[in-house]
């Protein structure tokens, strides 16, 4: 298998659309599972990012964008999909709570038509909670109840990496697991991203339209990014959220015969391919971005 056709799998499956392979998957766990309200849910996401729904300015963020939401719901899908092949499935309610919040988790970025802010990058610290209240508004109207509500308001919060999970409650085992996965997702989608490199100059810029000063430039984020993984994203993942990122390498093997773990794989390719390439080059921006030669979408 050649490295593009391992990229396809990880990026979308068979098809060009994501949403084929959410499908696909959630069809192996649960052959009855209601198909309509998740294409529903991701018709209207793609509706509100692209600027097409009454409440909603179009979406201006170039790294937390539509792309990025996706490949989180299936990250987040696959990671159930492993606990199942593992042999510990969860109730179609659970996963229902969890595709949901992988959905709406970075919807607090997106700008309602009455605020006056720039970009939603402004709201940047705090943008978990804004999502919380957006896929409420969302789920009301879709007539779900209160306590559906509560939870995947939680399974959001382990979206924040300055919280930490312990300090929340999580009304039972399988909630948690939802939370876990989720958070887990958030981070593999991102650093396993083929175009991660070359999105982190627009991360800084929208740390620094949200207020954000953990650097002075898109260099210094760069130069840090080995630190950040192996300082907090491993402990992360294999601590804090119990290590569910070994069930991708179940998923992949179950589901395309690949015995590997794409994601781990490709952050680990991620990490190596930036700090060799920041120790190369002089220190300036011009320099490295001639290592960084992917246009990555919209």
């Amino acid at each position: 298998m050649d490295n593009l056709f391992l990229t396809k799998l990880l990026e979308s499956g068979f098809t060009d659309d994501p949403l084929d392979e959410i499908l696909a998957v959630l069809a192996l766990m649960v052959p009855e599972f209601k198909r309509t309200p998740i294409i529903d849910l991701h018709r209207e996401i793609g509706l509100i990012f692209a600027g097409k729904h009454p409440d909603y300015r179009q979406s201006n963020t170039k790294y937390h964008n539509l792309d990025h939401t996706h490949s989180v719901v299936l990250a987040t899908v696959r990671i159930f999909h492993g606990l199942y092949c593992d042999g510990w499935p969860v109730s179609e309610e659970t996963l229902q709570k969890a595709i949901y919040s992988a959905y709406f988790h970075d919807c607090g970025l997106l700008l309602k038509n009455s605020e006056d802010a720039a970009t939603g990058a402004t709201f940047t610290i705090g943008h978990e909670k804004r999502s919380m209240f957006f896929m409420a508004d969302y789920l009301k109207a879709k007539k779900f109840s209160h306590p559906f509500i509560t939870d995947c308001s939680v399974i959001i919060q382990c979206t924040n990496l300055s919280i930490n999970p312990d300090s929340l409650f999580f009304p039972s085992a399988e909630m948690q697991l939802a939370a876990f996965a989720v958070g887990s997702a958030d981070i593999l989608a991102q650093m396993a991203d083929r175009y991660y490199l070359e999105r982190l100059p627009l991360l800084f810029q929208e740390h620094q339209e949200g207020g954000i000063a953990h650097h002075n430039s898109a260099l210094e984020l760069m130069q840090q990014t080995s630190d950040f993984y192996h300082n907090v994203v491993v402990d992360r993942l294999s601590r804090v959220f119990g290590n569910l990122t070994k069930l991708m390498q179940l998923h992949f093997r179950e589901r395309w015969g690949v015995d590997r773990n794409l994601y781990l794989e490709n952050i680990k390719k991620n990490v190596k391919y930036i700090k060799l390439i920041v120790e190369s080059c002089s220190d300036d921006m011009e320099s490295i971005q001639k290592y960084l030669r992917r246009n990555p979408p919209c």
